[in-house]
This record gives C-alpha cells, structure tokens and sequence, in this order.
C-alpha cells in the first residue's frame, strides 16, 4: 500500500466510528424504547397552542413580536462575537462603531419594554 494511502488510514477510521455510531443510534431507541402511544402523545403540538381544524385562524400577535425580538437580539449577539475576538484589529473605531450599535439596539429593547411588547398578559 502507498505511503500517502496510509496517511488517510485514520480518516478511514473516523468514517467507519461514524457509521457504526450513526446506525446504532438510529437502530437502538426502536429495540429499547416503549411503544405504547396513546392519543395526547401522537397530538400535534405547536407554538404554545393545541392543534385547530380551521388552518387560517389569527394567532396572537404576541408570538410574532416575541419571535422578531429574538431574532434582533440573536442577531446582535452574532454581530458582537467578531467584534470581541477581533478588538485589537479594529481598534478604538471599530469598539465606538459596535458600541452605537449596541446603544441603537438599547433603545429598542427600552421602547419595547416601555410600550408593553415584552409583557405576557
């Protein structure tokens, strides 16, 4: 066997781990796990509310505020991890940039909360 075949010997290995593994994952929980579904079990369940007949119902507004409030505030923290990693390239600049951004997404969260949008009742 070649000398260059040999040095992807363990990458080899690593895929044969991952099969095996993968194929007992999928294959254990059918041999061990209980099959005993009753009807609340199999139910779908979504977003906080029981399953509807009529599919163009109106949520609550709620959900849709909570899920776009989330979704900026993930957004800001993916924008923060680069600027922390990276604070001694970008310099005094790049931390007053980020630091009005933070003070821009400050000011929505404090509106949001004054305004009621993050109250639950």
């Amino acid at each position: 066997m070649p000398d260059f075949l040999i040095e992807y010997l363990p990458v080899v290995f690593l895929f044969g781990i991952a099969l095996v593994l993968s194929i007992a994952f999928l294959v254990v929980p059918t041999i061990i796990a209980p099959s005993d579904p009753d009807a609340e079990k199999v139910s779908t369940y979504e977003c906080g509310f029981e399953a509807f007949d009529d599919s163009r119902m109106k949520f609550d507004v709620r959900f849709y505020l909570v899920a776009i409030l989330f979704i900026i505030f993930d957004i800001e923290v993916a924008f923060l991890f680069p600027i922390a990693v990276s604070l001694d390239v970008v310099g005094v600049y790049g931390w007053t940039i980020m630091t009005i951004f933070l003070l821009e997404l400050f000011a929505g969260l404090a509106y949001a909360w004054k305004i009621g949008a993050l109250d639950w009742e």
